[in-house]
């Protein structure tokens, strides 16, 4: 089964971490602020705990799906992210390294699965 680079569990690992740091900014005010969070660090810490189950996957198809929910997940913690920027809860450039980031993790996880599945097109 193809691995993907190391670098990906680490990745994800470090924007979980930046997205706690997040979270523990935004409870500390209460109201809307709180409900965002809790959205934002489900979706923003799942990212990389899929990732690290792919990587001890049992099969390819086990792998492909653990990571299709990492993009999910992703993409999800990039529209919440969005959302606070537009609401104003948080300026826009506070939030604009994480937003890069996880659009970055999206384009990531959807070529590492789609090359997973050329590749077990290509051996089927």
């Amino acid at each position: 089964m193809e691995r993907p680079k190391r670098d990906i569990p680490e990745r994800t690992f470090e924007f979980a971490r930046k997205i706690v740091k997040l979270g523990q900014m935004l409870d500390q005010t209460p109201g809307v602020s709180r409900t965002l969070s809790n959205q934002l660090l489900r979706s923003g810490t799942s990212i990389g705990a899929n990732v690290e189950e792919g990587q001890g996957s049992q099969s390819r198809a086990d792998f492909i799906a653990k990571y299709s929910i990492a993009c999910k997940e992703a993409r999800e913690t990039h529209y919440w992210l969005r959302l606070l920027a537009a609401t104003e809860i948080l300026p826009q450039p506070k939030l604009a390294e994480l937003l890069e980031e996880a659009h970055q993790l999206v384009a990531i996880l959807t070529a590492i699965i789609k090359r997973c599945r050329a590749n077990n097109e290509r051996k089927a």
